[in-house]
C-alpha cells in the first residue's frame, strides 16, 4: 500500500536524522518528530498547517475540519458507518449518523471522482521528459500546475505537465492507459514520485475531467496539482513548556505534443 511505502520512506529519513544527532537524538517513540527527535508541539502543527492553507489561497479551513472531511470521505467511499463511528471515537453510531450521512447525497460524482484521484491505482507509465518545476512557477512555498493528457494514434495516452494552457512543458509520460481515470492516475502516481524524490510535499489534487464534454472525455484528461517545498521542521519558533530543559480552470487545449485540440 501507498501508504505503508510513504511510513517506510519517512522512517528511512528519521534513521538517517538519527544517526546525524547521534547521541543528541531525543527518543520519543513518536511518528511525527522533529528532526533531532523531540516531539511536535501542537502549536507547531497548528501554525504550519494554517501557513500552508494561506499560501495555497484556498478558503479558510480549521485542521479540525480535517476530521470531518476524512469522515465524510471514508463514508463517500463505502466504508461502514460503524467503521467511522469507530474512528471518530463516537459514543454511538446514530451520532454519526445524524452528523455525516445527511450531506451524503449532496456530494456529486466530479467530487468522487477528484478523491479518487488522490489515491491513484497503479497504472504503470514511462517518463518520456523528467519533470522540472521553474523557479517562476513557485508563488513562495507553493506550486501549482496541470497535467494535461491526450490519447494519442494507437490508444496510448501521452501526459503532460503545464503551468498554464500553452505554455512549455514541464514534463511528459506516456502509458497504455485504458482512459482519463487511468492517464489522471498515472500522473498523480508521477508527480508523487517527483514529491518524494524532490523532499516536496503533495498537498492537494483536483481532478478536472468533468470539465470535458462527453464527447471529449475518452481523449483528454486534466489533473491539477499543489505542491509545496517541505521544510524539515526546526526548533525555532515555538516555547518548550515550563521545567522542560532545552534541547540540543481552464482546460488546456492543446495535447502535450502539440498536435490535437479539444473543442
Amino acid at each position: 500500500m501507498e501508504s505503508a511505502d510513504n511510513l517506510v520512506n519517512f522512517r528511512a529519513k528519521q534513521e538517517q536524522k538519527r544517526q546525524e544527532w547521534r547521541d543528541a537524538y531525543v527518543e520519543t517513540g513518536r511518528v511525527w518528530t522533529h528532526e533531532n527527535g523531540e516531539a511536535l508541539h501542537p502549536d507547531w502543527i497548528f501554525r504550519r498547517f494554517t501557513h500552508l492553507v494561506e499560501l495555497s489561497g484556498l478558503p479558510p479551513v480549521r485542521l479540525h475540519d480535517l476530521r470531518h472531511l476524512a469522515a465524510t470521505l471514508s463514508l463517500l467511499a463505502g466504508n461502514d458507518i460503524k467503521v467511522v463511528q469507530e474512528k471518530l471515537g463516537h459514543s454511538s453510531r446514530q451520532i454519526t449518523s445524524d452528523t455525516y450521512t445527511s450531506v451524503l447525497p449532496e456530494m456529486m460524482r466530479a467530487e468522487a471522482e477528484s478523491v479518487m484521484a488522490v489515491v491513484p491505482r497503479d497504472v504503470p507509465s514511462e517518463v518520456r521528459t523528467p519533470l522540472a518545476i521553474p523557479e517562476a512557477a513557485w508563488r513562495g512555498d507553493i506550486a501549482v500546475f496541470f497535467a494535461h493528457g491526450a490519447r494519442q494514434p494507437g490508444g496510448a495516452w501521452a501526459v503532460g505537465a503545464q503551468a498554464q494552457p500553452e505554455s512549455d512543458l514541464l514534463g511528459m509520460i506516456t502509458l497504455a492507459g485504458r482512459g482519463q481515470d487511468d492517464a489522471a492516475n498515472a500522473a498523480v502516481k508521477w508527480i508523487r514520485d517527483h514529491c518524494t524524490a524532490n523532499d516536496l510535499e503533495l498537498v492537494r489534487v483536483e481532478n478536472f475531467n468533468d470539465r470535458y464534454s462527453e464527447e471529449q472525455r475518452s481523449d483528454f484528461s486534466l489533473t491539477r496539482f499543489t505542491i509545496a517545498r517541505s521544510e524539515a521542521p526546526g526548533l525555532d519558533g515555538w516555547a518548550l513548556p515550563t521545567g522542560l530543559p532545552p534541547a540540543a480552470s481552464r482546460t488546456a487545449r492543446r495535447t502535450p505534443n502539440g498536435r490535437r485540440k479539444a473543442a
